[in-house]
């Protein structure tokens, strides 16, 4: 695509937008700094370095594509050539699990800040930040409960876990000299509906609260919820309402993962009541296609609509984000890409909503004022934005990443 035909198409965009006041050089700043924590987890199936077997604990992965990183060199190779493909500088999520353990052994009550000093340094080499989270699932100890479990030496094991992982997370924070993002998400639930779901609960919160009990400047903690897994279908400790009420009375960050809802719920419905009582919220974007199937993020209503919220609330600097989906069945690589644009393109229509107008026309009470142009706005010139933002940024402006990523196929994945 000319360069010449890219920034005529972002000149008329610029000026069409402006007739509804919205300033679309601003509206690409702001796009340019909001970072995305890229997951780690996409690029291997969530497999990790600890036992290379499959996952348990409510949550699978579908598909066997060829190509998954086998080890940290390939994880790390991975991740560099995806962050050669998009707009922006993004961060870099990993789960305890993806530990540099020297093919050693190293148990979840024992990891320590040494067994993440190599990513520290390689993330600071390739200008990523970190973020990081605590991995309660697929462990000989982990069942169907773990920080709410009634056994106290199973508890303990996971408090220390998650008690570790923190200092871990706040050696990345200092050492990044911004705040580490660790999120903390377990699976506990039941099966079959349990006569004592307030006691699981109770010592959910008692292990939360001890873990949290130590002091660290260099991390700030994100509670997830979630409304089932596989196996543990009548009965989540940890749930929605378990942790709003967590989250405003701790007053802690909370986590919105969009696939951990019921499919007719819209997640940016839950936006401003949380906004209202939590400091900030971690935005783990996915897509739900039956429940929490994780399959890659695409441009669709939900996530268009969540983005809208933040933006409408004046609070996208309240946010962090993240995408959390692990989808085997379609190259990795580009399931990345899809990802990362899908939810670039969202922030990007919020941001170019014409959000004056509108509260103008709602604080009138001119309600169709109001409705015709926000459906006006679907259909302005956005595209040529975006184009415009990658070619600024000098990465694969539309779907010219298609072929980079076949070519980094044949070169790199297809012959692991």
């Amino acid at each position: 695509m000319k360069q010449e035909h890219i920034e005529k198409a972002y000149a008329i965009a610029k000026e069409r937008y402006a007739t509804i006041g919205v300033d679309t050089d601003e509206a690409l700043r702001l796009l340019q700094n909001q970072q995305i924590s890229l997951h780690c987890w996409q690029t291997d199936d969530v497999m990790g370095f600890e036992r290379n077997e499959a996952l348990s604990g409510g949550i699978q992965t579908t598909g066997n594509y060829p190509g998954r990183a086998r080890n940290i060199d390939e994880v790390r190779q991975d991740i560099k050539f995806v962050k050669t493909l998009l707009a922006g500088n993004h961060r870099l999520n990993l789960h305890e699990i993806y530990g540099d353990f020297g093919g050693k052994f190293v148990d979840r009550n024992e990891c320590g800040v040494e067994h993440f000093q190599s990513w520290i340094e390689w993330a600071r080499e390739n200008n990523m930040k970190l973020d990081f989270n605590s991995t309660s699932f697929s462990h000989p100890k982990s069942g169907n409960l773990t920080l709410s479990n009634p056994d106290k030496s199973i508890r303990d094991f996971w408090i220390e876990h998650t008690k570790r992982c923190r200092r871990i997370a706040d050696a990345m924070g200092k050492a990044q000299n911004d705040p580490c993002i660790m999120n903390i998400w377990v699976h506990d639930g039941s099966k079959d509906v349990p006569v004592q779901r307030k006691k699981y609960r109770e010592l959910l919160a008692a292990s939360l609260d001890e873990i949290m009990e130590e002091k660290l400047d260099g991390v700030k903690n994100c509670f997830e919820a979630k409304l089932f897994g596989i196996g543990l279908e009548s009965y989540t400790v940890g749930s929605h309402d378990f942790y709003t009420a967590y989250c405003a009375t701790r007053k802690q960050m909370y986590t919105l993962d969009t696939g951990h809802y019921e499919p007719t719920e819209n997640v940016s419905d839950f936006v401003s009541t949380l906004l209202m009582y939590v400091p900030e919220l971690m935005l783990h974007v996915s897509r739900p296609v039956r429940w929490d199937s994780d399959h890659v993020t695409i441009m669709n209503d939900q996530t268009l609509d969540l983005f809208k919220e933040l933006v409408r609330s004046d609070a996208l600097d309240r946010a962090h984000v993240g995408l959390d989906y692990f989808d085997a069945s379609i190259n990795r690589i580009g399931a990345y890409i899809i990802g990362v644009r899908s939810t670039q393109k969202c922030i990007l229509q919020a941001l170019l909503e014409p959000k004056q107008m509108l509260r103008q026309y709602e604080d009138n009470d001119q309600l169709f004022e109001r409705l015709a142009l926000m459906e006006e706005a679907k259909s302005m010139l956005f595209g040529a934005v975006y184009d415009y933002f990658n070619m600024k940024n000098n990465v694969p402006i539309g779907e010219e990443f298609i072929q980079i990523v076949q070519q980094y196929e044949r070169d790199i994945t297809g012959k692991r």
